[in-house]
């Protein structure tokens, strides 16, 4: 699965620890999604976008074949 929080991030000027601290949970979390070994829950996809106000669809993305 793509994702494209780091350019969430960015846009918001936040880091990578802002973020995490906003929706719960560690640094180490975040990096790891956003380098893709690590899928988010359903849940804590929907805390991003609401956290960065837009439609979960904008923030992950399927890649082919998935």
């Amino acid at each position: 699965m793509k994702n494209r929080i780091k350019v969430a991030r960015a846009e918001n000027n936040w880091s990578q620890a802002d973020l995490a601290e906003r929706i719960g949970v560690s640094r180490q979390t975040i990096n790891s999604i956003e380098t893709g070994r690590y899928v988010p829950s359903t849940i804590l996809a929907l805390k991003m976008a609401q956290e960065f106000g837009k439609p979960v669809e904008e923030l992950f993305m399927l890649e082919e074949g998935e």
